[in-house]
């Protein structure tokens, strides 16, 4: 992320922006930070989580949201995780239904350029969220998930590293098995893709 620091925005004058931008930018305390582009193993793996969680939420009052819908943390803070599931009755910031309210599970794909901040600051920030129930990252360049679930006002990280593990999003009955996300993508370290 690159940050743009020619002025202290406010929201409105950020939402404003946003809107009428061809990319996108998060915002965080009065500036804003455009969205790099994402490599192809990043997009495969969020595709293929989105696609997974899609196809078993389909017949149920869930909706699944791709990197395109900002996530309001707080007065502060607006983000764009890579793929957002809200169950019920979605809530949105204003009529422009583009700043979801209330996700319930949230998943971010690390990236070399943003690992550090979406282990930290960024997981500090979506833990805060009252509706936020589970947070998934998933690693692109090696085979691991770190799921972070609300447990009795708590959180409870479970990982896994390996292609036949599963991840129990248990807040809105969905699996993800990684080989379904893992699937096409190739790791460095070992050219084979994993071709599930």
């Amino acid at each position: 992320m690159v940050a743009n620091a020619q002025k202290k925005w406010t929201v409105e004058e950020y939402l404003a922006f946003e809107r009428s931008s061809e990319e996108k930018h998060e915002y965080y305390a009065g500036e804003i930070f455009a969205m790099s582009g994402a490599s192809r193993e990043h997009n495969l793996v969020v595709m293929n989580t989105g696609t997974a969680l899609n196809s078993q939420l389909a017949q149920r009052p869930c909706e699944v949201y791709p990197s395109d819908m900002r996530v309001k943390i707080n007065s502060i803070k607006y983000t764009y995780p890579d793929v957002t599931v809200v169950c019920g009755e979605p809530r949105f910031a204003d009529d422009e239904f583009d700043t979801l309210l209330n996700p319930t599970v949230i998943v971010e794909v690390l990236s070399e350029s943003t690992e550090k901040y979406d282990r930290g600051k960024k997981s500090e920030h979506y833990r805060t969220l009252d509706s936020l129930q589970e947070y998934v990252l998933i690693a692109q360049d090696e085979i691991h998930t770190e799921h972070y679930i609300r447990a009795n006002n708590k959180w409870v990280l479970t990982e896994a590293k390996t292609i036949d593990a599963k991840v129990e999003l248990s807040s809105i009955n969905c699996t993800l098995s990684l080989a379904d996300v893992y699937r096409k993508v190739t790791f460095e370290a070992d050219t084979s893709s994993t071709e599930a």
